[in-house]
């Protein structure tokens, strides 16, 4: 593996996840290249080319292990744990889109097989970086809020209709799709990074869109150690969103409207480089409340490239891992033990 040379990234997918998100964070990234992509479709192998100077574009994974030192699996979720084992068993250090695996199982299984391999794995959970959740993280650390009661979390859209053709529409558990797995990773590990350790889990999964296969419309309440609750929430039938996070704590509350732009600015085409990227303007501010007014507070700006610069700083210099592995298996676990309630009807301790 290089000294100080860039180390060379092979991108395991290329579709939104690889291309339009993963591909700019690492290109943005010092000490990180793009060197190989894994595709099978030609307009997307096309866009790599042009995209990254030099890239070797090959069909299957194993073809490309011996031109990285980092795979990103960014594939579809049925095809995760299979990849990242390939990749480890190449000797690679491997980063993994949420979810890490369809279970925890498989989340276990990958924890072990990177600890035996000796290679980092690290889980892509960028919403840590959201403006919106490292805003509120200094805002507790400012004890401005007091103890913290209750979080209420949502990620709300409005997409009534079933999309055509897409894995994460079908009904195989083994394909990983569904909002538990989508935005219900997210929701859980940034409960569990504002809030700790939980005890308890209880969930609502429902499909309300004529002829959806998966749940559409997730409710997970966590009761956490502390004695603090959180309450997420993810749909698709947000015709009004209601606000994006809301914090009731001993001493104020926290207000947040709307969501990070980040994902809307790699969509259309903005890189982490450009000026004010990640940034919203003032009157997107959050709030403050002391129970009489509600204080604008300015957004920490949003800096999901920070997931990459620490890849970088624990391969090169042994700091810790942006997310550690255990995390993801803990939230892992937690949406097993969400599918338990919601088929239950019932409080699972966890």
């Amino acid at each position: 593996m290089p000294g100080t040379e860039d180390l060379r990234v092979a991108l395991a997918g290329y579709g939104l996840a690889g291309g339009v998100l993963h591909a700019p964070l690492v290109e943005a990234t010092d000490g990180l290249r793009v060197a190989a992509v894994v595709t099978r479709d030609a307009a997307r192998a096309a866009r790599a080319r042009v995209a990254h100077a030099g890239v070797v574009v090959a069909d299957a994974l194993e073809d490309v292990l011996d031109h990285a030192d980092v795979v990103v699996v960014a594939s579809p979720n049925r095809l995760h744990v299979a990849q990242a084992e390939a990749a480890l068993g190449a000797g690679c250090h491997v980063v993994v889109d949420k979810p890490v695996a369809v279970d925890g199982a498989g989340a276990r299984r990958l924890a072990e097989r990177a600890a035996a391999a000796g290679r980092l794995l690290v889980p892509f959970h960028n919403r840590r970086w959201d403006d919106d959740v490292l805003t509120l993280r200094r805002v507790m650390g400012e004890g401005r809020l007091g103890d913290v009661l209750r979080l209420e979390s949502r990620f709300d859209r409005w997409r009534p209709e079933v999309a055509a053709d897409a894995w994460r529409e079908e009904a195989d558990p083994a394909a990983g799709g569904g909002l538990l797995l989508d935005l219900g990773t997210h929701l859980v590990d940034q409960a569990c990074l504002l809030l700790g350790e939980v005890t308890h889990v209880y969930a609502e999964l429902d499909r309300r869109r004529p002829g959806a296969a998966v749940e559409d419309d997730v409710f997970i309440a966590l009761t956490h150690a502390s004695g603090a609750r959180s309450h997420l929430w993810a749909g698709v039938h947000a015709a009004h969103a209601a606000p994006r996070l809301r914090v009731v704590g001993g001493a104020g509350g926290f207000v947040s409207e709307g969501l990070d732009p980040q994902e809307a600015a790699l969509r259309g085409g903005a890189r982490p480089t450009d000026p004010g990227f990640g940034r919203r303007g003032a009157e997107a501010a959050a709030r403050l409340y002391d129970g009489e007014r509600g204080t604008p507070l300015a957004m920490e700006a949003g800096d999901w490239a920070a997931f990459y610069r620490g890849v970088v700083a624990a391969i090169r210099d042994g700091a810790p891992p942006p997310v550690t592995v255990a995390d993801a298996v803990r939230v892992a676990e937690l949406l097993d033990a969400a599918r338990a309630s919601a088929a239950s009807a019932s409080v699972v301790p966890v």
